[in-house]
């Protein structure tokens, strides 16, 4: 079904599923031989959303295809752990989780004394996680403080009365976000992020740009073709109960590239390309089909002096 104006989601439908998905790719990822990340919370959470074909997903051995599907998320999963980890290694101490999903960053990453992490998300996922959490005996590795608040509202209100201080640098994170905005959500958001930031400030997402129809198909495509490739496989399940059509998630339409917006907005990019990690991480090379975006581009910033929205 497409997104329309408000619509609504829990971790079994609609944009909600792909958080499960993540989660779920991030406990196989956990396991492998020489594992790039280390969630042991991903597949009590996984479980705990109920979809059985998830849950076995990330419990049975799927054999080397399972472990491929998961190299994708462990790569940015690594990827973003580690511009977090540059960030309160330079002394940074607040960070903000926007679109938190599933995510336990606050609770396996080590976190300096003194570090606040705030985390965004529709109420019902962030009450869902810190519940499921909670009834296991785990606490966050930091100040936590969790928002449910839905991103459309006025969400830098709420992170400023949990105690937000914008007069500090801050670490943020939009990790699958960007693409499940609309264009002039997406600037709205980049433009928030800025006004909330102090020069030293950091922000790392993928990049987006203008997805034409073209695209969609090409991301139809993609998802076919890897289908075709599951199919009499331990993964073929799984791919039924994930049987989203992507491309009616996404929203098409011209938008600036992120990496452009935030240069306009006196941020200092840099890139790194999904392939390029692959070789840094020692992986092998992704097949076609394998990731639905192809090669993705993910960035990190550093504010250097801030400009305004309408400067």
């Amino acid at each position: 079904m497409a997104r329309v104006e408000n619509d609504t989601w829990d971790l079994a439908s609609s944009v909600g599923v792909t958080a499960t998905v993540v989660a779920a790719q991030r406990a196989i990822a956990s396991r492998a031989e020489k594992p790039l990340i280390d969630d042991p919370y991903a597949e009590p959470l996984v479980a705990a959303v109920g979809v059985d074909a998830f849950t076995r997903f990330v419990r049975d051995d799927l054999g080397p295809e399972g472990a491929r599907v998961a190299h994708g998320i462990a790569v940015r999963t690594r990827y973003l752990d580690e511009f977090l980890g540059a960030a309160v290694g330079a002394g940074i101490r607040q960070v903000v989780i926007l679109a938190a999903g599933l995510d336990a960053r606050a609770y396996r990453l080590r976190w300096p004394a003194g570090t606040t992490v705030y985390e965004l998300d529709q109420p019902q996922v962030i009450e869902f996680k810190t519940g499921t959490l909670a009834g296991l005996g785990v606490e966050a590795a930091a100040d936590h403080r969790p928002i449910g608040i839905d991103l459309r509202d006025d969400w830098p209100a709420a992170l400023l009365r949990s105690g937000f201080d914008a007069a500090e640098p801050t670490a943020w994170i939009a990790e699958g976000l960007l693409i499940y905005l609309p264009p002039e959500a997406q600037d709205r958001l980049l433009d928030n992020v800025t006004a909330l930031s102090a020069p030293g400030s950091r922000f790392a997402s993928e990049n987006t740009g203008t997805i034409s129809e073209s695209d969609m198909e090409k991301i139809g495509e993609r998802m076919r073709a890897a289908r075709q490739r599951w199919n009499g496989t331990a993964l073929d399940e799984f791919a039924r109960a994930t049987d989203i059509d992507v491309t009616q998630l996404f929203y098409a339409g011209e938008r600036t590239e992120a990496v452009r917006y935030l240069a306009g907005s006196g941020w200092t990019v840099q890139q790194r390309r999904n392939s390029e990690l692959f070789a840094e991480y020692g992986l092998p090379p992704q097949l076609d089909g394998t990731s639905t975006l192809g090669d993705v581009t993910y960035l990190s910033a550093i504010l250097d002096s801030p400009q305004r929205a309408g400067d």
